[in-house]
């Protein structure tokens, strides 16, 4: 699908830019996120005439994100999980994981902001990146422990874990491929939604 971005998009290109997409990324992301437009020619015009009011727009909205971005940089999280001796966690931590903690912070980040390439499965200390925009990023510290006192402890560079006979790490393997069913079954979900809502506005 060939769609005209609304804001500059990592990897994909700038504001005004005419891409080709996957179907899916376009109807589960771009769309119903507000960051692109189908490229046909009623909205190439429509586009073309509010170019300005656009730019302007994204302009303020790379503002704002800067300034939060620059009150985030340098936050630290602790969550709390189960996991065996080794360390090895019952499930994982995920971007939407990182993100709650964020937002309960008071910070506006959903899981889309974290750069997170694969799920934390085990216990430790993080520097994970989160980019509010595309032109703007922040650095936080996620620090992944069994307890608040272990997660001081790691804070402070000591050593939690320790090794074990395998029991625990084959546990914490089932409990992790439970969580990514889970985890995929709902975003499947938010998938689904999120194709609806693209499909209503198309609709209008």
């Amino acid at each position: 699908m060939e769609v005209i971005l609304l804001e500059r998009v990592g990897k994909l290109g700038n504001l005004g830019d005419v891409v080709s997409v996957k179907d899916g990324y376009a109807r589960n992301f771009l769309l119903p996120s507000g960051k692109a437009l189908r490229a046909n020619k009623a909205n190439k015009e429509k586009f073309e005439a509010e170019r300005a009011a656009i730019e302007a727009a994204n302009a303020e909205k790379v503002k704002a994100a800067a300034s939060e971005s620059e009150k985030l940089n340098g936050a630290s999280y602790v969550l709390i999980r189960q996991a065996g001796e080794s360390g090895q966690l019952f499930g994982s931590v995920s971007p939407r994981d990182i993100a709650e903690a964020a937002s309960a912070d008071g910070f506006s980040v959903n899981r889309n902001h974290v750069l997170l390439p694969e799920p934390i499965k085990t216990i430790g200390m993080y520097e994970i990146t989160i980019a509010l925009h595309a032109e703007t990023e922040a650095t936080v510290t996620v620090n992944v422990a069994r307890s608040q006192d272990e997660a001081e402890a790691q804070a402070r560079g000591e050593s939690v874990t320790e090794e074990d006979d395998g029991e625990y790490d084959a546990l914490a393997a089932a409990e992790a491929l439970l969580n990514a069913e889970e985890d995929e079954e709902a975003e499947a979900a938010e998938r689904e939604a999120a194709e609806a809502a693209a499909e209503a506005e198309e609709d209008k």
